[in-house]
């Protein structure tokens, strides 16, 4: 019998592999010490590059009691767990693609990009604080070939492109043949959980009712995010038709804009589930190319500068509905997840937003937001005024404070933001 005991960085370990554990009651410190501790905080901060259409998204009316948009009635399920925040934007940033570099940071950025110098981002600021509180100290994911991250020095910090190399360094350890080998036993159909099943078995009988439902519930995520990885792998080898047109002018990445958001959706969850990080942020696919969904035949950045054109609208309505189908799926994932009687999404903010109000126009003003999470009371529509409202870093504000960093002022902020209560 087993009886080392478990430790809040215990992790299970055979053939090359390290997988570690979601955080587990038996982890919670006992006695005054339990009582004291602070409830962990996570924020994940989420961009898609191509605007979101707002008269689909934002309600007419203010509060508690608007009518749900359509873009809202998928995750009608959580209304009492997420805001709608209308009306902010950073006011020193241009419109154009390029405020995308500012989305974090609100580093003044005119519409010519000339002289331009980047100032640090939000998730870096926080992680300059809590980072060291997990192996990584930030996540930074992309679709893109680059990503939302700045240092301090104006820097940008390479996000992770690859979802696999980001599995493989959360959850394998080992020499560069043990985990090359281990890559091959997951083509080969092995999961991570069969290399680690002896320990686990000996783990399993250790742990409460509550723990063992969380550690099944976890080891069904790994398996399920495991199977999508080898699935996207086998479509990567398989040739495409040929067809009689000449070829799309496209770049090397994927136009899959769903699936690609669903495995970095699916990473974030796992990588807050076992504390890895608590910080993420990622930046979405915004690309010329058509994404594989039903019904839509033109490029989804054509689709998002529609000019108000009908046909295009209902097409980039269909995109942008599976975008927020994936937000529910996220939020599900969270919601369900357990921490210390606590669900994971109570503990972590979840903004998702785009640096353009108007992809059409190319408008910064007015972006899009979805505010969830965190253990602030939710179900409203904070609406304010477009042209004299107040920063989108007062919610920067608000969220950094939110992960118990006193902060006094980021960016281009005059304070917190009224209308969020915990």
């Amino acid at each position: 019998m087993n009886t080392t005991p478990l430790t809040r960085r215990h992790f299970l370990r055979a053939a090359g592999v390290t997988l570690g554990l979601p955080f587990l009651e038996c982890f919670a410190p006992r006695g005054r010490a339990a009582e004291n501790a602070k409830p962990i905080r996570r924020m994940v901060c989420i961009c898609t590059p191509l605007g979101i259409h707002t008269p689909f998204l934002n309600p007419e009316q203010t509060g508690k009691d608007y009518a749900l948009t359509p873009y809202l009635e998928p995750i009608a399920d959580f209304r009492n767990d997420f805001s709608v925040i209308s009306g902010l934007s950073h006011p020193d940033v241009g419109s154009s693609h390029d405020s995308i570099f500012s989305f974090l940071t609100a580093a003044p950025h005119p519409e010519i990009r000339a002289g331009f110098r980047n100032s640090i981002s939000l998730d870096q600021f926080a992680a300059e604080k809590i980072g060291g509180q997990t192996r990584v100290p930030s996540l930074s994911l992309s679709a893109e070939g680059f990503g939302l991250s700045w240092t301090r020095s104006g820097a940008l910090v390479p996000p992770d492109l690859w979802p696999s190399n980001v599995f493989a360094r959360l959850f394998l350890e080992g020499r560069p043949d043990e985990v090359e080998a281990q890559r091959r036993r997951l083509r080969n159909g092995k999961s991570i959980l069969d290399t680690v099943s002896a320990q686990a078995k000996r783990m399993v009988p250790a742990l409460g009712a509550r723990d063992r439902e969380k550690v099944d519930e976890y080891f069904t995520s790994v398996r399920e995010l495991e199977q999508r990885m080898l699935t996207a792998q086998e479509w990567a080898l398989k040739p495409k038709p040929h067809v009689n047109a000449k070829p799309l002018q496209n770049n090397n990445n994927s136009t899959d804009l769903i699936g690609k958001t669903r495995l970095m959706f699916d990473l974030t969850h796992l990588a807050l589930q076992t504390d890895s990080t608590r910080l993420v942020n990622m930046l979405l696919l915004g690309t010329s190319g058509v994404p594989p969904v039903p019904g839509v035949t033109m490029g989804h950045h054509d689709l998002s500068h529609h000019g108000q054109d009908p046909a295009k609208l209902a097409q980039l309505k269909l995109v942008e509905l599976g975008q927020m189908q994936l937000v529910h799926e996220l939020l599900a994932n969270l919601k369900k997840t357990k921490e210390q009687g606590e669900s994971l999404l109570d503990r972590t903010m979840v903004f998702f937003s785009s640096n353009l109000g108007s992809a059409a126009s190319h408008s910064t003003k007015n972006l899009p937001i979805i505010f969830a999470g965190g253990g602030f009371k939710h179900g409203r529509h904070l609406a304010f005024d477009p042209k004299d409202g107040p920063p989108l870093c007062n919610l920067y504000v608000t969220m950094l404070r939110r992960l118990g960093i006193e902060a006094e002022k980021f960016g281009s902020s005059t304070g917190t933001l009224t209308g969020l209560e915990v």
